[in-house]
Order: structure tokens, then sequence, then C-alpha cells
């Protein structure tokens, strides 16, 4: 079902037993009043057959004979039985039928002064009246024939009011759950006509402040992110294929030009020795697309343990300088001496974290002229504080806020060999671990790098 009619059901049902509720309530509040009223008049016309017939401590029957015969009888089907205190009937104004009056009932009015009852045929009133030392029972019977009419017009009248009702809240319940899943329905009309290929160019209307607005608007970021993600994913894949097929294609076509004809052993040493290269330069780019491809995980697929960063900053400065030999140099120092063994421990994965900081001293070694980094250690109350620094020829300002992406390089740093993979991985490592990678730069001076890992 649709929410529209879903909305305008719930709301009918609603709306009518409420409705149904009100009705229930009016008639029975209506019944109550109609009841203790004529109960009320029984009473009142009780008192008044016992004040009319007692005179001069004597009952004057024939005064209440003449009132009969007048005006005094104006109830629907009242009968009126006058008793002594020796449950003589004195008057009656039923002809011609014989009157039983329980004794039982006689007891009850002399004990209490008082008798209400009402059934299907009406009500009965009966009192014990005292005056001038004379006492007698008056019992007074009725049926509220014009009451009971006033209350079936009312039920027929709050029936038709409620079949009325329903039909109009039916109406009215849908023309206002179509006015408001309209934008839903709009909204739904616009995301349908959303594919891959207008990704890029396409956001929906909204209007408003309401939810669905919200939702409208909340749906064009998540559409930017998605647009930005596709972007980034055909520039990957735009690259990576780049990358892959520029060693490919080199180490081939030497090994065509070595095939074309016989060669000597020292020429046969060079080709092989480019392709060497070329193949090293193509492992380098698997296992960075490999590292890249891992960074992408979730932080729950991954194994967390207390690391120490400085002994792993030890640990991969020894396997930068054995991979740069003879040049390659890595500084470590630090700027103050940790009190505690814990400022330096981070819970992380040392897999990852190794991975991060063999790029970033790598990077560092490979950029600086004199193929050094320069690392310094510090930390606070919340973080430990690693910098990395080179000798080079540092990052153009225009060009800072891309050297995260996978597969951008510097203007300055084209002639240097690599794939532009390191420093991308090594911002989803630092974001795996909850922490912070930023860089300062300036050309002609070098560049630095600060990793901030949360400390145990």
């Amino acid at each position: 079902m649709n929410i529209k009619y879903k909305i305008a059901v719930y709301y009918t049902l609603s709306a009518a037993v409420l409705l149904i509720a009100f009705a229930v309530l009016a008639y029975y509040f209506s019944s109550e009043s109609r009841r203790a009223e004529y109960q009320d008049r029984l009473e009142y016309r009780a008192r008044s057959i016992g004040s009319v017939i007692i005179e001069n401590d004597h009952v004057q029957i024939n005064l209440l004979r003449k009132l009969d015969k007048t005006t005094f009888q104006d109830l629907y089907r009242e009968t009126i039985l006058v008793y002594n205190e020796r449950y003589d009937l004195l008057y009656t104004n039923m002809r011609d039928t014989a009157v039983r009056t329980p004794k039982h009932l006689l007891d009850y009015i002399k004990e209490h002064k008082y008798y209400i009852h009402n059934d299907s045929n009406g009500e009965t009133a009966g009192i014990y009246y005292t005056e001038d030392n004379v006492s007698v029972l008056v019992i007074v019977s009725s049926f509220d024939k014009y009451g009971f009419q006033n209350l079936q017009n009312l039920s027929r009248i709050l029936v038709i009011e409620l079949l009325v009702a329903v039909v109009l809240l039916v109406g009215v319940g849908y023309f206002f759950a179509k006015k408001m899943v309209q934008p839903i329905d709009s909204l739904v009309q616009q995301v349908d006509s959303i594919n891959a290929n207008n990704l890029q160019d396409v956001k929906v209307d909204v209007k408003g402040k309401d939810e669905i607005a919200q939702l409208g608007a909340n749906f064009n970021t998540m559409l930017q992110r998605l647009s930005h993600s596709f972007d980034l994913q055909k520039s990957f894949v735009s690259n990576a294929s780049h990358e892959l097929r520029t060693p490919l294609a080199a180490i081939i076509s030497q090994l065509q030009v070595a095939l074309a004809k016989d060669r000597t052993g020292a020429e046969y040493a060079v080709v092989l020795h480019s392709v060497l290269e070329d193949a090293q330069s193509l492992s380098d780019l698997s296992n960075g697309l490999l590292q890249l491809a891992q960074s992408e995980l979730n932080r729950q697929e991954f194994v967390f343990t207390p690391v120490r960063v400085d002994e792993l900053l030890w640990e991969t400065s020894e396997q930068v300088r054995e991979k740069r030999k003879p040049n390659g140099k890595v500084e470590i120092q630090f700027l103050r001496e940790p009190e505690l063994e814990t400022y330096l421990t981070s819970n992380g994965n040392e897999t990852l974290l190794k991975v991060l900081f063999l790029n970033l001293l790598d990077n560092a070694c490979k950029f600086s002229a004199d193929q050094s980094a320069w690392v310094t250690i510090d930390f606070n109350d919340k973080y430990i504080i690693v910098h990395v620094k080179d000798q080079g020829m540092g990052i153009p300002a225009d060009e800072q806020g891309r050297v995260f992406e996978p597969f951008f390089r510097g203007s300055n740093g084209q002639t240097v060999r690599g794939h532009g993979l390191g420093l991308s991985i090594c911002k989803k490592i630092v974001e795996l671990h909850e922490g912070r990678l930023s860089l300062f730069s300036i050309p002609g001076e070098g560049s630095t790098f600060t990793v901030q890992l949360l400390h145990v």
C-alpha cells in the first residue's frame, strides 16, 4: 500500500474512532441526564401528592380524585399509589386493575423514606411522606416517552453525522495525504532519473525546511560524495592502467630489440639491467596498489595492539638506509624525553604503521638532494607527534592540497621516479588510526609531514 493511502486510512480510522467515542459519550451523558431529570420529576410528583392529600391531620383523598379528573395527571402512562402506614391502599388512579405492591417494597420505602427504580417499562419513585403527624406512602410510576424519543432522535442524528463525517474524512484524509506525499513523489521521480552517466550534473530540487527537504539536501550531499568517489575511481583506473602499461611496454620493447639480432654479453647485460629496473618499478606499483586497496578497508578489518612508535621508527629507518645504500641517511631525535612509556605507545596495526613510516621516510630521502630524512618525535596529552622533514625542492602552494590524491605528482617532482601512491596510502592509514596527517612546505626549502597518532 502506498504511503499516501496509509496516511489517509490511519487518519480516517483515528478520527473516526475519536468521533465514535465522542458520540458514545454524548449519548451516554444525555441518557444519564434524562434518567436523573425524570427521576427527580417523579420524586417531586410524589412529594407534591403527599403534601396535597394531607390536611388537618387527615388524608384528603377526595381532593386527589378531583385533581386526577382535571389536569393533575400529565405524565405518560402514569400510575399513582397511596398507602397509609398500615399498608392499606388509600388511592390509585388505575381503574379495573388489581393492584399488588410487594410488602417488602413498602417496608423498604417506609424504612429508607425514599425509593427509585427504572426498567424497560419506565421509572418508579416512592417516598414516605409525613406531615401533621400523618404519614403516607406514595408510589408514582411513569414512562418517559418524550425523553426516550429525544434519545432516539439524538442517536439517529449521531449515526448520520458519523457516516457523513467518515465520508468527509476519507476525502479530506486522501487530499492531505496526497499533499504531504507530493514532495516525496517528486523526490522519487527525480531520483529515478539519476544514473551513473548523469551523476555529476544532476541534483534533486528541494524546497522548504521540513524533514523531506532535509532528506533531499542530504541526498544531494550524498550525490556529491558519490560523484567525487566515481571521479576518483575513474581517475584511479585510468592512472593505474597508464602506470601499469608504461613499464610493461618498456619491458616488451626492450626484449623485442634484444631479440632482433645477436648481441654481445655486455649488451645483453645492459638490456637485462634496464628490464630489471622496469620490473622493480612494476613491482613497486603493484605493492603500492595492494597497500592502497588494503588501506581502504574498514577499521574493523584489522587487529589493533599497543605499538611503540619510536621503536617502529628505528626499525623502518634501518630498512630505508638499507634500501638507499650508500647515501641514504635517516636522523631521529626526541624533542623531549617522555616521563611515561605510554606517551610513545599507540594502539594500532603494526603492519600498517610500518607502511606509513616507510613511505614517509623513503619519500623524504628520495626528494632530498643528499638523500637524507630528519625525524623528530614529540608528544602532548593526547597525541604522539612525528615530524618527517626533507631537504628537497618543496611543493608549490597550489599543489599542496592534492598531494594526498592517488597518482598525483607535483610538477617539480616529475623527474623523480615514483607513482604518486605513497602519500595517499599514508593518509588512509592515518585516518584508519583516527589520527592526523598534515603538510608544511616552502618551495625551495623542503617539506615537513606531521603525523599525529593517539597514544594510550
